[in-house]
């Protein structure tokens, strides 16, 4: 475990946030945020103080120095342990056997739990290394075993592509998404194909690239009538944001119209994919979402209250990220609140230190621009504070 993630560790058991703690040691939130980050090193007096206020009985001054192994360095775009690996020679020979197949299918729901816990720094070294390992396997599988290694091997580099979406590093994003697609058509299951598609889709997003997302959506669905309904829901609420990058409000009441028909039918019988399943009031969520991107702030506003009553305290991440957006609608709606939202960002902020996640990192960075109306009054201005402190 690093320093970082351990501070973040203490800072959520002792319920203290990241502006109350600097102002008890004291020291500036930005710096406070690149420790729990570990883009910085902190001084041993720095670590000890921390130590006092968290009462950590010493053990961030003994996590002072980055540990050498599991840190996410990158060698000519691979993480240094894969590179390692590859260089070592090491890999499997003989056979493979058939149980593998289940062994992949049963952890793969254990890490969509772990990652609404951990985030993604602490969780993509497992899910990579995994990844890489079916990969390895479908060199030398047999036929029948090699079908359900494709199957696994386009759930994980999704899951993998989504976390590393998560930290902000859209390249390897790209990549996964990209190696997802390609053993989704080596399998040559529509179904497969079409959630691979519907991944590409959701990259696109985060890229702000309404046209793709709205492409890669109607591809997902050209086989519609093959698909499941859990992958028609996902690749119809991808395009309706494409759809609200657009600006067209009804095109996206259309869609998720459809999408909401859809999924009281979704059942488990793929364990990939289930967050329009496993996530409370999925369907608001993506609509208040939409909503907010076609610029229907006080529509956002409304469901964003409605939503945010009753979501389960172990979402940190998640609900973070759906603070910020509530934050962003409050602030660019035609009746703004600006106490609020600076109330709402600063629970987020605490959200974001505390799991690391640079997709709510990147929520609360676009908030000031939503609140220009009111940028240099003195709510405008402990707000800039905020966000200041994570990014």
């Amino acid at each position: 475990m690093t320093f970082g993630e351990r501070l973040r560790q203490l800072m959520a058991e002792r319920g203290i946030s990241q502006r109350r703690l600097a102002k008890l040691v004291p020291c500036n939130d930005g710096y406070l945020s690149k420790l729990a980050r570990n883009l910085q090193v902190p001084s041993a007096e720095m670590a000890a103080q921390l130590d006092e206020a968290l009462d950590a009985g010493g053990q961030l001054a003994a996590l002072r120095t980055p540990p050498a192994v599991g840190r996410r360095v990158t060698v000519h775009g691979k993480y240094a342990d894969e590179v390692a690996v590859t260089a070592s020679g090491i890999g499997h020979h003989g056979p493979v056997a058939p149980e593998l197949v289940g062994y992949f299918r049963q952890q793969l729901p254990g890490h969509y739990r772990a990652d609404m816990w951990l985030g993604p720094h602490m969780l993509i070294p497992t899910v990579n290394a995994q990844t890489r390992l079916i990969q390895q396997l479908l060199r030398t599988a047999d036929t029948p075993v090699r079908r359900g290694l494709l199957e696994m091997g386009v759930a994980y580099a999704a899951l993998l592509g989504w976390l590393h979406q998560d930290a902000a590093d859209l390249d390897q994003s790209e990549h996964w998404r990209t190696a997802a697609l390609d053993m989704a058509h080596r399998h040559g299951d529509p179904e497969l194909v079409g959630y691979a598609l519907a991944n590409k889709a959701m990259h696109a997003v985060d890229l702000r690239d309404g046209a793709a997302v709205i492409d890669y959506a109607h591809a997902a669905l050209a086989d519609e009538g093959r698909l499941s309904p859990k992958v028609r829901v996902l690749a119809l609420v991808y395009l309706a944001h494409g759809y609200g990058y657009s600006g067209d409000r009804d095109a996206v009441d259309r869609v998720l119209d459809r999408a909401e028909s859809l999924v009281d039918r979704v059942d488990d019988a793929h364990p990939w994919g289930n967050a329009c399943r496993r996530t409370p009031r999925y369907m608001d969520i993506q609509r208040a979402t939409a909503y907010g991107r076609a610029g229907a702030h006080a529509d956002a506003v409304r469901l964003w209250d409605e939503i945010l009553v009753d979501q389960p305290a172990d979402y940190r991440r998640d609900t973070g990220v759906f603070r910020a957006r509530q934050a962003a609608a409050l602030a660019a709606a035609p009746d703004p609140e600006p106490e609020k939202v600076v109330e709402i960002a600063e629970g987020a902020a605490d959200a974001c230190t505390q799991t690391g996640s640079e997709r709510l990192r990147g929520e609360l960075a676009a908030l000031p621009t939503h609140a220009s109306a009111w940028a240099h009054s003195p709510h405008g201005r402990e707000l800039v504070e905020i966000i200041a402190s994570v990014t």
